[in-house]
């Protein structure tokens, strides 16, 4: 007999009917009056993480909220990471509670605002960022998708169908947005952590949030020890492999026996697109056979790019 039982899902699942940790942050929007607002959310992950012309973040959130009715009408926002601290917790905890307006908010927060770098950049209006984050992601709304545009703010009540599947209202009273990540600044610290390699030491400590599971308290844990767990070696392909992906790449381009032996240990999930990222480096370069000296300069320039 199996020692699992079943338990009924209801609204809210990841809080009410299971154990799901996630992450805890505030996100920055502009309400009406040009001002920064800040509310706390937990249902925010990565959404595009590679093979798109851009990055994106969900972000989750009820419709009604100063958050969501901030983002639909001005499509900009930051997420704010936070360190683990009482204090900071505590105020997470407040800025998320329902009811208030953005003003009322803001006027006890004990946190503090600073202008982000992207608007610098873009020259766009965009939300305040909190001082005390280790990291931001400064972000657009991508609201072209699915014609989210077509969400309009202003229905606090609740919004009727038809409802988007996964950009802008997407039910009576829920919203997500794809967030295009416009930049991901940090503190110096933990910056340099990630350029240089990081140490147990090197990572920030993080709040982790169980939800209002009880509906009484704010159930989270403070990571405050890291351990780490080396990756398996990677298996050596036979060259032959190489070879005969290498071969069918581009018929103008040429991977010598010695290039080929670099490239034994990628992942073989991975290989085509190492050799497509070679050949591409080599069509732009004018170079028509890839020896071990070009693969060489390939690596340094990737590992320049990851540093910048």
């Amino acid at each position: 007999m199996s020692n699992f039982k079943n338990l009924r899902i209801v609204d809210n699942f990841y809080q009410t009917s299971s154990y799901f940790p996630m992450p805890t942050i505030l996100v920055s929007t502009i309400d009406d009056e040009g001002n920064t607002s800040l509310g706390a959310y937990s249902l925010c992950f990565p959404y595009y993480v590679a093979g798109k012309s851009y990055y994106a973040m969900i972000l989750e959130c009820r419709n009604s909220s100063n958050t969501a009715q901030n983002i639909l009408k001005r499509r900009k926002a930051a997420l704010n990471f936070l360190p683990h601290k009482k204090k900071y917790f505590k105020e997470t905890v407040r800025l998320g509670y329902p009811g208030d307006s953005s003003k009322e908010k803001m006027a006890k927060t004990n946190l503090h605002l600073e202008e982000g770098l992207a608007g610098m950049e873009d020259q766009s209006k965009r939300p305040m960022i909190v001082s005390e984050s280790f990291q931001v992601f400064e972000c657009s709304w991508v609201s072209e998708l699915e014609n989210g545009f077509e969400s309009q703010a202003g229905q606090l009540e609740g919004y009727e169908p038809p409802y988007k599947d996964f950009n802008g209202i997407t039910s009576k009273f829920g919203a997500h947005f794809i967030l295009k990540i416009d930049k991901i600044i940090m503190k110096e610290k933990y910056h340099q952590a990630i350029i240089d390699g990081v140490k147990p030491k090197s990572f920030p400590k993080i709040p982790v949030d169980y939800g209002y599971r009880d509906n009484t308290n704010f159930w989270y844990i403070a990571s405050t020890r890291y351990m780490k767990e080396p990756i398996p070696a990677a298996k050596e392909m036979d060259i032959s492999t190489v070879r005969f992906a290498a071969d069918r790449t581009d018929p103008n381009i040429k991977f010598s026996d010695d290039a080929c032996q670099k490239l034994v240990k990628v992942p073989r999930i991975f290989l085509k697109a190492a050799l497509e990222s070679c050949a591409k480096w080599a069509r732009d370069n004018e170079v028509t056979v890839i020896t071990s000296k070009e693969m060489e300069i390939i690596n340094d320039k990737r590992n320049k790019e990851k540093k910048s």
